[in-house]
């Protein structure tokens, strides 16, 4: 499934599912068809994500995964940064000019 995430602050951005449903994982969100992240909300949510980008650079730094870990979590090529960039990029320009991000409508 693609999900399509809008906010009148900047560009649509387009996610497949499985990347959308980590980031949700992220934020402590269920992931729903159609949804509503408001300005409200926006601040604590983008803190979560970049505490999250954060942590997935310093655990590649590291370097210290097992294959057993890797067995057990999602085979992603790409860093978390890397592919969540544009829907952070779009929360943070929601969040400046005080609009929501809708998906599914």
């Amino acid at each position: 499934m693609i999900y399509q995430f809008r906010s009148k602050a900047g560009p649509d951005v387009i996610m497949l599912a499985d990347l959308t449903q980590r980031i949700f994982d992220i934020l402590a969100r269920p992931l729903e068809p159609r949804g509503i992240l408001t300005v409200e909300q926006l601040p604590l949510l983008i803190s979560s994500l970049e505490t999250a980008i954060l942590k997935d650079l310093e655990e590649r730094a590291k370097g210290n995964t097992t294959e057993q870990d890797n067995a057990e979590k999602p085979r992603l090529a790409d860093r978390l940064g890397q592919r969540a960039y544009p829907f952070l990029e779009l929360m943070k320009q929601a969040k400046a000019k005080e609009e929501p991000v809708v998906w599914g409508v």
